[in-house]
């Protein structure tokens, strides 16, 4: 296929015309396709109902060691769901704390905590003159909310297939005090589903701080979302790693059922050093008398142990797969050759990500909104939303039909055909 950079000026012209008139007819269709967020299908969800009906009213609701699940306490979680959770992020059971329905949630109070308490003793963040955050990019942009909520300033990353740029890494915050976190999804990384390679995982762990009180916070949430049996990614232990390089404290993990279980009723994890565990300890004692326990018990009567979690997320994969293969079936057999975009083939996570030619992603992305398909917002994988390439779009197939994402996947090729080429014709 001939790419658009090599054709001619009276090439280029005939085909925009003839990509116009194909955009039109696509317009009149009226469709109304939503591809905005990365959720879960209604299929999806439907696999886990079995699981309201592991803690009921025709059985005691009393955990392993005897604790009655409707009554206050066990503010670290039942014992055997933190051991649940350990085994699912490959950490020891008493570096967890397991918490509500919600580990963003978790990520948003140690922000919160970090501002108003500080960080083991350390100055609170809100008395310091500047407080800053590393952002591997392009990245989850729930992550960059929260610390631009806080009015924390945010710092570019750039990523490539082995994880974020290191040596900026290790520059900033060896050299810098206000520099206080980095945000990292270390397995299928969101949007692009890069796994950090194991150089990579030890180049974090070995990490000398300027700032005592810099986290890293290693959001693993999709260390269970594998796309396929037989190739997936799999990532050293970051508690171990620093563990091992004499910085036990440098990281806070994360973890969730939501897309495993219920995004609206699963169960979330920190996973961290004892000190950092005790610290967290502090404000929640007084922030909660103990988290929903049935909901927790429920978890673990359902999956029962890893191999349980394993066998369930094999049936999610059977359902996600196609829509992941006909996206990227389709991006190759439409773009490919074209040299208007580039994609990388996720091997598990929620989403494909895309860069199409620099200054296009708002155009091709608006085209999509006018022709009846939603996408996420153009720089939205950027902290404060600025793409400064304009390029980035993420793609996000599991909530759709397969019939929907079809047709919402034919008009995304054709916008990016539509805009590329008004692009090279100005």
């Amino acid at each position: 296929m001939k790419s658009y950079g090599s054709m001619s000026r009276d090439e280029l012209l005939s085909l925009r015309q003839d990509l116009e008139q194909s955009y039109e007819s696509a317009k009149a269709k009226g469709q109304k396709l939503d591809m905005s967020r990365g959720k879960p299908s209604a299929s999806q969800l439907d696999l886990g109902m079995a699981i309201l009906d592991a803690a009921n009213s025709s059985r005691p609701v009393v955990s392993e060691d005897g604790t009655d699940c409707r009554n206050y306490g066990q503010p670290d979680g039942l014992k055997e769901a933190r051991k649940l959770m350990a085994d699912m992020i490959g950490v020891p059971a008493e570096n967890v704390i397991v918490g509500g329905n919600s580990s963003l949630s978790i990520m948003y109070d140690m922000v919160s905590r970090s501002m108003t308490h500080g960080v083991m003793g350390s100055t609170p963040w809100c008395r310091l003159d500047k407080v800053r955050f590393l952002c591997p990019v392009p990245g989850y942009d729930r992550h960059f909310a929260i610390t631009e909520h806080f009015g924390i300033e945010m710092i570019n990353i750039p990523m490539d297939m082995s994880g974020p740029d290191m040596s900026q890494v290790e520059k900033y915050v060896s050299e810098d005090a206000s520099v206080k976190g980095i945000w990292c999804i270390p397995q299928y990384s969101n949007p692009q589903g890069i796994s950090y390679s194991d150089e990579t995982v030890r180049r974090f762990a070995a990490l000398n701080p300027a700032a005592a009180d810099f986290r890293i916070y290693w959001d693993n949430a999709y260390v269970a979302h594998h796309i396929y049996e037989e190739d997936q990614d799999a990532i050293l232990d970051i508690l171990g790693e620093c563990e091992k390089a004499g910085h036990p404290d440098m990281v806070y993990e994360f973890c969730s059922t939501s897309k495993i279980s219920f995004a609206g009723a699963g169960i979330c994890a920190v996973a961290s050093s004892q000190a950092n565990l005790d610290d967290i300890r502090k404000s929640l004692s007084l922030q909660t008398i103990g988290p929903d326990k049935i909901n927790q018990l429920r978890h673990v009567r359902y999956f029962k142990d890893l191999a349980g979690i394993q066998a369930h997320m094999k049936k999610h994969a059977a359902s996600i797969r196609p829509k992941f293969q006909a996206v990227l079936e389709t991006l190759e057999k439409e773009l490919s050759g074209l040299e208007i975009g580039t994609w990388v083939k996720p091997k598990g996570g929620y989403f494909i990500s895309f860069a199409a030619l620099p200054g296009c992603a708002k155009a091709i992305i608006s085209l999509c909104k006018e022709a009846g398909v939603t996408l996420t917002g153009a720089g939205a994988t950027y902290p404060y939303k600025n793409d400064p390439d304009d390029s980035n779009i993420r793609i996000a197939p599991t909530f759709p039909t397969e019939e929907e994402l079809k047709q919402a996947t034919d008009l995304f090729v054709l916008c990016v055909k539509l805009a590329s080429i008004r692009k090279l014709c100005r």
